[in-house]
């Protein structure tokens, strides 16, 4: 008698089983990216609708809310009594620790419930360490392939590499010609250029999107201090006309986007302490400052000579306010958090072509830490999605 063969487990869920654990999470998927979130504020409104009670008070607290047409400081504008005991009514829902995501689907959807719930924060009190983000840092190596910039000059800068990096990928280039395309001409539509810039810095990888902006020059290269200043196509992304410092900040806290950013900003650039103690990690700070390109607060390089940025206005006319609107400058073109965090990208930029990689495919990972470090894997193959699911299928059949 022979001995029978033990059934083999379905081909199909070992394909399943083996494709979650090589694509990375939410991979081109914005739903997937939301239901990553521990508390997302879309999915935290349907169990908060599930509860008559709590249905009730978040109803009667969007309609305090969307009163407000232009957020101003607590003292001078006072929600009235009902709208404090709706609020008070959610402190126990799963609605009062909800965030969002910056690609997740609907994302403007989760950001208006978020500041629905958190009405004193829609007024003006900002808390320096409550970001509506929930910011998920992940170490997923960069893919790369040196050998197509064997086309451009040897001694060409840094700043150029990374965009022919950017035109080589397809997506990272299709992106980038649609806020070229939005943000040139003598007439171009400020609104159209800074949602076009958005829509980069938020679906670009990361690593095309930080290497573009932050890519190193030597300081006599002025040409490449230049393009690197250009990369968000000033001419149109700025103000024309230099706006007062405070005036930027009041039309950024009117916009649910802006607000989330600049709030986001705050949280992960801040120095605690005189020592410049940061709030959280470097990677995370350099998050925040991106998601500022493209919103009324967007900063940029002040020269072609140096990686100091600041905001596009002017504490000019600020009368008793002086000191504030100083201190509001000063969080980006001084901030020790923000100067460090590029400083590290671009030294690890710099590293990246530090050495002769022109015939090598390889992965790069960049530690999560102060002193970020780099593990070169030369001749990695990378494959692509595309085919992965054959190359496995030909494995387990």
């Amino acid at each position: 008698m022979g001995l029978s063969r033990s059934p083999r487990p379905p081909p199909l869920m070992i394909l399943l089983l083996v494709l979650s654990l090589w694509l990375p999470l939410g991979a081109g998927n914005s739903l997937a990216t939301e239901n990553r979130l521990v508390n997302s504020c879309t999915q935290a409104r349907k169990k908060c609708e599930a509860n008559p009670a709590c249905k009730a008070a978040y109803q009667h607290l969007g309609s305090c809310t969307s009163s407000l047409s232009r957020p101003l400081p607590l003292e001078e504008s006072a929600m009235s009594a009902d709208c404090l005991e709706a609020a008070e009514q959610l402190r126990n829902s799963s609605l009062i620790d909800c965030r969002c995501h910056r690609r997740m689907k609907h994302q403007a959807t989760c950001l208006d419930i978020y500041w629905t719930v958190h009405p004193a924060r829609s007024l003006g009190d900002y808390e320096l360490d409550v970001s509506p983000y929930e910011d998920t840092v992940t170490s997923k190596p960069w893919k790369m392939n040196l050998s197509k910039l064997n086309m451009l000059k040897p001694d060409s800068d840094l700043c150029l590499k990374f965009a022919m990096l950017c035109t080589l990928h397809d997506k990272c280039d299709r992106l980038r010609k649609a806020y070229g395309e939005a943000c040139s001409g003598i007439r171009c539509q400020r609104h159209l250029c800074l949602a076009q810039l958005r829509s980069f810095f938020e679906k670009a990888a990361e690593s095309h999107a930080q290497g573009l902006l932050l890519c190193p020059c030597a300081p006599e290269d002025v040409g490449c201090g230049e393009r690197r200043r250009n990369t968000i196509a000033p001419s149109c992304a700025l103000p024309s006309v230099t706006p007062n410092c405070l005036d930027l900040r009041s039309f950024c806290r009117a916009d649910p986007l802006c607000r989330s950013r600049l709030m986001d900003f705050q949280t992960h650039c801040h120095p605690m302490d005189i020592l410049g103690t940061c709030a959280t990690e470097q990677s995370r700070c350099l998050r925040a400052y991106l998601g500022l390109i493209g919103t009324a607060m967007t900063p940029n390089f002040i020269s072609k000579v140096n990686t100091t940025v600041a905001l596009s206005c002017t504490c000019r006319g600020s009368g008793n306010l002086q000191d504030e609107c100083e201190q509001l400058e000063r969080s980006f073109s001084q901030n020790p958090c923000l100067v460090e965090a590029i400083a590290a990208k671009m030294r690890f930029h710099r590293q990246l072509f530090s050495q002769d990689w022109a015939d090598s495919t390889f992965s790069v990972v960049q530690q999560q830490n102060s002193n970020p470090a780099l593990r070169l894997q030369p001749r990695l193959p990378i494959l692509s999605f595309s085919i992965l699911p054959f190359i496995l299928l030909q494995t387990l059949w």
